[in-house]
């Protein structure tokens, strides 16, 4: 398999030593022993202070793509109203998910490379059509956009919409998340980003109200939240658990607990700082629009005209530098490079930041 020195893929991210131990232990049955469920637990308020929450917190087995699935189908029926803001890849495929399960969907979008701004078309829609959900993505991890949830979530309460649905999870870690003071009901991390594990676990914060809705619905399938509502009081969980996964997604969440969670904002905040700066005195153009808001976490930057993505992403892995493409409307128009997580180092940014420049003089791009 190959490897390269330089990783700065907007997820999954390299894996500190320590995430790496605690896959290495052979661990016994996690429905049977005690120790299990006691990891679980710590697992979880380590999870709480992360996401900001006093509710309860979901740990699921499988990447961030279940919880995201397994919230919309728990807590949705054929009919019912969802309003989508989508302001990126995510956002409108969140939109598509849950119409797919048979919810009215109404979206406000916005181009990909902006943020949402003006709350006076949402407050609108939301007064029209009653929504009852509201999805958003924080981080648009293909666009390299932080959008204010905090405002959404005020809006949300302001107008006594049932649930706000929020995809944290290229944000949560690197930048505030705050889910209940912004009145966040289904706040979905995983583990692959911020969290410096591997891609193999998801979890999501759930309101008191969204259990309400869970009960309700009664949806049943492996990604279903209802069971885990009282799993671990009867230590009696859907399916088994992933010993392993919960014990890298511990290590990973008390690295950013040990270190101090403003430290870790900060970090990201300064590296990402670093790189615009940098990019933008080599020549390289950023893709958001000067007025969006940008992530800490992911920074986007346009193409140069004058080589394809596949191309310049040849001449970069050659040089030990591997970074992201992009997706649907953006594909081959944007990389990313991905300073979240144990790659938000300022040093791993510094060799990015070169080899970028060196392979834009090779091939004579005219950047700097």
């Amino acid at each position: 398999m190959r490897t390269y020195p330089i990783p700065m893929v907007p997820g999954p991210v390299k894996l500190p030593q320590t995430v790496l131990d605690a896959y290495q232990a052979n661990y016994g049955s996690a429905d049977m022993e005690s120790e299990f469920l006691e990891l679980y637990n710590k697992t979880e308020a380590d999870l709480k202070i992360i996401l900001g929450t006093k509710n309860q917190v979901v740990i699921q087995s499988g990447e961030g793509m279940l919880a995201l699935w397994g919230a919309l189908k728990s807590c949705l029926l054929p009919g019912d109203r969802v309003l989508s803001i989508a302001t990126g890849v995510f956002g409108d495929g969140i939109g598509d998910m849950a119409s797919s399960i048979g919810a009215e969907v109404i979206k406000i979008r916005r181009p990909y490379n902006e943020t949402i701004s003006d709350m006076s078309e949402i407050e609108e829609a939301i007064v029209a059509f009653k929504p009852k959900m509201i999805t958003v993505v924080h981080c648009e991890t293909p666009s390299g956009t932080l959008n204010p949830i905090k405002q959404l979530g005020q809006i949300k309460k302001r107008y006594q919409v049932p649930l706000l649905y929020v995809d944290a999870v290229a944000s949560v870690g690197g930048t505030p998340v705050l889910s209940d003071a912004w009145h966040i009901d289904l706040c979905l991390g995983g583990s692959q980003k911020c969290l410096s594990s591997l891609p193999d676990m998801s979890f999501l914060s759930v309101s008191n109200i969204a259990w309400e809705i869970i009960n309700q619905v009664k949806y049943v399938g492996y990604d279903a939240l209802q069971p885990f509502q009282h799993a671990q009081k009867k230590h009696y969980f859907p399916y088994t658990p992933s010993w392993h996964g919960v014990a890298g997604l511990y290590a990973g969440a008390g690295l950013i607990l040990k270190g101090g969670l403003d430290n870790s904002y900060d970090r990201h905040e300064s590296v990402a700082s670093y790189c615009r700066k940098k990019l933008i005195e080599m020549g390289f153009s950023l893709f958001p629009a000067h007025h969006a808001i940008p992530s800490p976490t992911v920074t986007a930057v346009n193409m140069p005209e004058t080589f394809t993505w596949s191309e310049f992403d040849t001449r970069l892995r050659q040089h030990g530098l591997v970074v992201g493409g992009s997706y649907g409307p953006l594909a081959g128009k944007v990389f990313r490079l991905g300073h979240m997580g144990t790659q938000a180092d300022r040093n791993l940014v510094e060799l990015a930041l070169n080899t970028l420049s060196r392979t834009s003089q090779e091939l004579n791009l005219g950047l700097c």
